[in-house]
């Protein structure tokens, strides 16, 4: 017989709901401050447990998660649609690359190692406020209820609608990991988009490929669209872009990656109740209009842990502040409505900009006069439009994506 899952003794200072990337990244960040007792509740092995997922970032420097980096990259390439080339080095940012199994596991060793953590395998049911905190009621895998109570509720689980929005736009992919017979990747320098591939008629494609090794890749075939495409879809065009565009002659898949990411200027809030927050995706810690959401749950979870050991009153962050959603609100507009060409929009960006920079920029952390030079190196006039149409445009709502987590 299982044993039953070991209970907190009482109320924590902090419960966690959701091991993705946010809900491990934020048990983590609590773990090494010490003073805050923490509850991680993780769906059970099963069909409610995401599978094995990849998250990338920049950074630069030695970094709180080298010990499970997967892969690095000094070199970043960006192909235009006519196979021109445009390879920029980011000193001292490296791009990297993380896999969730790995990690989790990491997190997992040190929440065994702090006398103040718990890890519950259970499914989350409801969570709502009670007197001196909030409550979580979750189902065992043998079927009990468990109620579990904390000062502060940390909840990452996906939404199930969208809040309302002026544009909704997904990024879409699927990935191989693939191997090949003869050695065709350069380990130092990752593709993060390659135009070369078919455009849909409705948004941009591109290829993304990050070397794992000479002869290993994850090679991904991701759109910026309105709806998913069939698992076959993917399937054609990742060979199509494998086989005809790569030239990677014989290769075998050893595993693959799908999900979408939602893409839209919603206003995400980070509360749900008095002692019940939003973290990750579910709280607009996803950059709309890149899809990236690592590095600003970095900053929120950092953020957090701060607050609780200092006895303050917790708050989660504005995972981006306010130039950039406005920014990333006109750019999606224009791109969902075709005033401005896709692939030829982000090859001129990584053209133009100082590549370091850029990056920056993506992160949110450059000054109004740095975002005004970039501004310059985009089609003014289509970006004007948009900007001026946009606070007439109706909000709506749209369901959630069924995975909001991949390999960003």
């Amino acid at each position: 017989m299982s044993r039953p899952p070991a209970l907190p003794a009482g109320p924590s200072d902090a419960l966690i709901v959701g091991g993705g990337a946010a809900g491990l990244s934020l048990a983590y960040r609590l773990t090494t401050t010490g003073t805050t007792t923490v509850t991680v509740v993780e769906p059970p092995d099963g069909p409610t447990r995401p599978p094995e997922r990849t998250w990338c970032y920049w950074d630069q420097g030695p970094g709180d998660f080298d010990e499970v980096v997967t892969a690095s990259w000094s070199r970043l390439r960006v192909r235009g649609a006519d196979g021109s080339e445009v390879t920029v080095d980011p000193a001292p940012l490296r791009y990297r690359m993380l896999r969730s199994a790995p990690f989790e596991r990491w997190v997992h060793s040190r929440l065994a190692r702090s006398p103040g953590a718990h890890l519950l395998r259970a499914t989350a049911d409801t969570v709502r406020d009670v007197p001196d905190g909030a409550e979580v009621r979750c189902t065992a895998p043998d079927g009990r209820t468990l109620t579990l109570r904390a000062r502060h509720v940390f909840d990452s689980r996906p939404l199930h609608a969208l809040p309302p929005a002026r544009t909704h736009l997904l990024q879409h992919f699927r990935g191989w990991f693939v191997r090949t017979d003869d050695n065709r990747f350069d380990p130092e320098v990752a593709d993060l988009m390659d135009f070369r591939v078919p455009q849909p008629r409705h948004g941009l494609a591109f290829g993304y490929v990050l070397p794992l090794a000479p002869d290993r890749a994850l090679v991904e075939y991701t759109e910026f669209s309105r709806t998913p495409l069939s698992t076959e879809e993917y399937e054609a065009a990742l060979g199509h872009y494998g086989r005809e565009i790569l030239k990677l002659g014989a290769f075998t898949v050893d595993a693959a990656e799908q999900g979408a990411i939602p893409m839209t200027d919603a206003r995400f809030p980070r509360r749900a109740g008095s002692a019940v927050f939003r973290i990750g995706a579910a709280g607009g810690a996803t950059r709309p209009a890149t899809g990236y959401t690592f590095a600003a749950v970095q900053r929120q979870s950092r953020a957090i842990a701060a607050a609780l050991r200092d006895g303050r009153t917790a708050a989660v962050p504005a995972p981006h502040g306010r130039r950039a959603l406005a920014m990333d609100a006109v750019l999606l507009r224009a791109l969902d409505t075709g005033r401005i060409h896709g692939p030829d929009f982000f090859t001129t960006l990584f053209r133009r900009t100082p590549p370091e920079r850029l990056l920056r920029f993506l992160d949110g952390a450059t000054s109004p006069l740095e975002e005004w030079g970039i501004g310059l190196r985009t089609p003014v006039g289509p970006m004007l439009r948009t900007a001026l149409e946009l606070p007439f445009l109706p909000r709506r709502t749209r369901p959630a994506p069924r995975s909001e987590e991949g390999p960003r």
